[in-house]
């Protein structure tokens, strides 16, 4: 090859990398302006949404909001019965279904990776976690409701704990698969037992990770609705009897918003305020805990 044809040739390349590069910054920016659209897209009605309820829901919170029962209509009252009965059916519905999911997790990450048991777990894991919460809800009612011909807040503690479950299950495998094996080898040659390799390397080397997928599952039930209201339905009263029908915010929130009485509208968005600030509580602890672990 002649020395002509040579930088010909090294001319004709050095053109199609530019043209190449050019082609690929053009591209680069159009995904990269799409992107940014589809974000502030977002970001708009997400930013609009709060400012809807911080300055609607903040003008309803007042010390009779946080003490008071539910009025009737045209009458004075607050959300006090409607806050205990949701931290009685979430607290309860954790406290029952944490253990279960951390002990399921662990399960499929350490004892039976690929059985047909395993299989059929995550199989049945992976429903739960897709199936809506209003399904799991019309279960509960066939179930629990209609066999004792009363709702309850047992109920309601029911569906929402077979929310948590799958939620905590999929969260403690996986931080438990992140565990290096080389930590669970080391233990093993020093003539540690299996549990004890769990309870103090693997569980406490993922803790962080497992601690906020429950605190994950704690703020979807939260602001779960349709569930409560075929199970705990609802009670203008103040009750702490798990086996009565019991009020709880979000079954509040959806029956006043839909009235047509000025004072009930003015509860349900301080309702909505009450647990906005707790879910967004939540989800930012889990954050933390993440980041900390990291």
């Amino acid at each position: 090859m002649s020395t002509g044809e040579y930088l010909l040739k090294n001319a004709d390349l050095r053109a199609t990398r530019r043209s190449n590069y050019a082609s690929r910054k053009l591209v680069n920016q159009v995904a990269l302006s799409l992107s940014l659209l589809a974000m502030s897209f977002g970001l708009f009605w997400l930013f609009w949404i709060l400012f809807d309820t911080i300055v609607l829901g903040v003008s309803g919170i007042t010390w009779t909001t946080m003490t008071e029962m539910t009025p009737p209509p045209n009458d004075v009252g607050g959300l006090a019965n409607a806050i205990f009965g949701s931290f009685l059916m979430v607290g309860l519905a954790a406290l029952v279904a944490t253990p279960i999911g951390i002990m399921a997790g662990i399960y499929l990450a350490e004892f039976d990776t690929r059985g047909w048991l395993a299989s059929v777990t995550r199989f049945v894991n992976d429903i739960l976690l897709s199936a809506p919460s209003i399904v799991i809800g019309l279960f509960v009612y066939s179930v629990v409701v209609v066999r004792f011909k009363s709702f309850s807040g047992i109920a309601g503690v029911i569906a929402l704990a077979l929310i948590v479950i799958p939620i905590v299950i999929r969260t403690t495998e996986n931080m438990l698969q992140l565990v290096p094996s080389g930590l669970r080898e080391a233990a093993y040659a020093l003539g540690a037992p299996k549990w004890k390799v769990i309870l103090s390397i693997t569980l406490r080397a993922s803790r962080a990770g497992v601690v906020t997928g429950v605190l994950l599952a704690i703020a979807r039930i939260a602001g779960e609705t349709a569930p409560l209201l075929f199970t705990a339905l609802s009670n203008q009263f103040w009750t702490a009897s798990l086996g009565e029908p019991m009020a709880s915010l979000p079954v509040t929130i959806f029956k006043f918003a839909m009235s047509p009485y000025e004072n009930w509208q003015k509860l349900a968005w301080a309702g909505v305020f009450i647990i906005t600030v707790t879910v967004l509580g939540l989800n930012v602890l889990a954050r933390v805990l993440t980041r900390s672990k990291n």
